[in-house]
């Protein structure tokens, strides 16, 4: 086959794709500034006759979206810092820091990927209600905590970090702590930058969980809020695909100003671990 021709037949197919894959969404920005109303009609318009902000001033004046884009940014933002930290701290531990029993731990760990989340909620859910987090925010912040993925990801790239390095920071003095804020954490940044969309995508989109532990209303995050939303507003679409604009523009908005540093992180982890 003509090479050029190849080329031609591969383009065109992944552009495809990308228009298939991301007309969904185009249409529900489109739906979000309709009239009441008008996505309803068949055949369903593309796009708004009268483009308005009704139905986003309705969601922040009489919905109170903003409340929930606040706890959504609280919750999401609070389990990046902590995750970040504590998955760091436990990665590079494994990766160089020699203790009895580590290698075992570790594949324990690894052994823990393949159980679902939805079984230990129930677990988790009776723990956190003994220690009455149940209804708060810091109990939706502890299941994002630290995840085995985290630390898998951080242990396979701090193992190239030369063992050398580390052993002329100790002979000169340095402690443990110092080594691990002031060398181990720049060296680590790119996968540090991965880490963090994982984490801070995972808490903002979560529905399951947030949906059992909070109770409150005034604590609910997007997706929760939204859900609940969709129940009082059935017929309202427009309304609706405004609410799904508010949630999802944020996280992608995220994800292109760090995908660069995101897909550095995976592919300099991937080659040097």
């Amino acid at each position: 086959m003509n090479p050029r021709l190849a080329k031609a037949i591969v383009n065109g197919l992944l552009i495809a794709l990308a228009v298939i894959s991301i007309a969904p969404l185009l249409w529900m920005l489109s739906v979000s500034f309709m009239q009441a109303g008008e996505a309803s009609h068949f055949p369903p318009p593309l796009l708004p006759s009268a483009p308005t902000l009704d139905n986003y001033h309705e969601l922040f004046a009489r919905a109170g979206m903003g409340r929930y884009l606040l706890n959504s940014f609280l919750i999401a933002s609070l389990s990046t810092l902590i995750a970040l930290l504590l998955n760091t701290m436990a990665g590079y531990a494994f990766a160089k820091l020699q203790f009895a029993g580590r290698e075992r731990i570790f594949r324990i760990l690894l052994a823990a990927l393949v159980i679902p989340a939805q079984v230990t909620m129930m677990p988790l859910f009776l723990m956190l209600k003994q220690m009455g987090l149940v209804n708060s925010y810091a109990g939706a912040i502890v299941p994002l905590m630290a995840s085995v993925f985290g630390i898998f990801l951080v242990r396979q790239y701090a193992r190239s970090i030369p063992d050398e390095l580390l052993e002329a920071a100790r002979i000169d003095g340095a402690s443990e702590t110092r080594i691990f804020f002031q060398i181990v954490l720049p060296v680590l940044r790119p996968v540090l930058v991965t880490l963090a969309i994982f984490v801070f995508l995972g808490a903002w989109n979560d529905f399951m969980w947030p949906l059992i532990v909070l109770s409150d209303s005034s604590r609910f995050t997007l997706p929760v809020a939204l859900a609940s939303l969709s129940r009082e507003h059935v017929q309202d679409n427009e309304l609706m695909m405004a609410g799904s604009v508010v949630t999802v523009l944020p996280v992608l908005l995220l994800f292109l100003v760090l995908q660069r540093h995101y897909l550095q992180g995976l592919l300099v982890g991937s080659v040097k671990g």
